[in-house]
């Protein structure tokens, strides 16, 4: 094996020029692999980071209830009994901590224009993660604990043409129908978090359950956080369990964000309460198709990229067999059997692949350091597929590993056929070989 070794390296170091070109492209490829699986986690980080602040916990105890069988409203009666169940399934090992927060869709208006949002009442005090993705550009984010106050996104202010200080109305209909409207002070524009915050604002929860006209024993949901993200779907369906055992109407299970349910809700044929507990990938998978248009993408891309690297392996290996022709037939002659012969090109394939793929991951692994510490900003039109106005990488060790492990696989698949070819050459033709 040592003496394989010591051919295979002999060979790559004296065609230095082919040995660049091929190991160069191999770590191109590899390096590409890591930079896009580096973009794919670091938009599913972002958006994970952003979608369980803005909208969503790593689970959901909300639900509708309704008045009538066609009139549904998205809130959580008598949540305080509710929320003691989540405290009784999920012990303090598992659980980070539970939050409840008003929901509500209304019409913002402004002195010069208008628009619809969809609106959070939160507990400032009582929301530990908020303060770590909302940044705000004017006013004070502390502020929001003030009775009939907003917090709104930079897109938003320029929409409605506002800052803090500014008054606006909220307009909307109440859970018996009836219209309603509130005054609201700006206390705070913060930075735009990708699409989620092109629709999305919030007031005090109190102010919520104003302009609803709700109970206090009532709100939008409770949003659990978890410590292990991995426990998320064992701990939903003992939570289903427990809610049905309690005698809660639960909802069926349901890939979708709650505003998308109220038409089926409506023709449903039940009043009261029912509870819906969804996870935070329920809650936007409207817009994960941002993710999965990125893998297909790097699929496709890296596919086309494979291919080139090959038909270029493949080709580099029948000129490297077509050079060495009787030197393959001088070992043969002197006792080497087919397989070693076949051992020995695969060999230098695989090396060169490690070498290259290894030096492709570290050259990504460094770029994308640099990016990340550069902080680079990205255009508003990225920002919203992006979910962040700043480029983030994330490389994990998996796929670190795994792209590695990809190209080289491919690397000595490839690296089969013209190997097995040359083991089959005969020593005395390969011997009085002219090349």
């Amino acid at each position: 094996m040592l003496q394989l070794l010591l051919i295979a390296i002999r060979n790559l170091a004296q065609h230095t020029r082919r040995t660049l070109l091929l190991g160069g492209a191999i770590a191109g490829v590899t390096a590409l692999l890591v930079l896009l699986m580096a973009l794919s986690t670091g938009i599913r980080s972002t958006m994970l980071e952003s979608a369980t602040t803005l909208m969503t916990g790593h689970l959901n105890v909300a639900g509708f209830y309704k008045v009538t069988s066609g009139q549904s409203a998205p809130v959580v009666t008598h949540y305080q009994e509710v929320r003691e169940i989540i405290r009784k399934e999920i012990p303090d090992t598992e659980l980070a901590y539970v939050t409840q927060r008003g929901r509500g869709w209304a019409k913002l208006i402004s002195d010069t224009a208008s628009m619809q949002v969809g609106i959070g009442g939160i507990d400032i005090a009582h929301e530990p993660g908020f303060k770590q993705v909302v940044h705000v550009l004017e006013g004070n984010l502390d502020d929001l604990s003030q009775p009939n106050t907003l917090l709104i996104f930079e897109e938003q202010a320029k929409r409605l043409e506002v800052k803090v200080g500014d008054t606006l109305t909220f307009s909307t209909s109440t859970p018996r129908g009836t219209s309603n409207t509130i005054d609201v002070r700006v206390v705070a524009v913060a930075k735009n978090v990708g699409l989620l915050s092109s629709f999305n604002v919030f007031i005090p929860d109190q102010t919520l359950r104003a302009l609803y006209q709700l109970n206090d024993d009532t709100t939008g949901a409770l949003l659990i956080y978890l410590k292990d993200m991995s426990k998320v779907s064992q701990v939903q369906e003992r939570l289903r369990k427990a809610y049905k055992a309690a005698g809660y109407g639960v909802m069926d299970a349901s890939a979708q964000p709650f505003f998308q349910k109220f038409q089926s809700v409506n023709r449903e044929d039940w009043t009261g309460q029912k509870l819906d507990i969804t996870t935070w990938e329920d809650e936007i998978s409207f817009l994960k198709w941002t993710t999965a248009a990125l893998d297909v993408l790097s699929f496709a891309l890296i596919f086309v990229l494979l291919v080139i690297i090959a038909v270029g392996i493949m080709n580099t290996l029948w000129i490297a067999i077509r050079e060495r022709t009787r030197e393959i037939g001088t070992l043969r002659a002197i006792g080497m059997q087919r397989f070693r012969v076949m051992a020995m090109f695969m060999l230098e394939a695989m090396m060169l692949a490690v070498a290259a793929t290894v030096t492709g991951a570290a050259l990504a692994l460094l770029v994308c350091v640099g990016l990340n510490a550069a902080n680079v900003s990205v255009p508003k039109a990225i920002q919203l597929f992006l979910m962040s106005d700043r480029l983030h990488l994330e490389v994990t060790v998996g796929w670190l590993l795994g792209s590695i492990l990809i190209i080289v696989g491919c690397t000595s698949i490839v690296a089969l056929v013209p190997s097995f070819l040359a083991a089959r050459l005969k020593p005395v033709t390969a011997m009085h070989h002219i090349g």
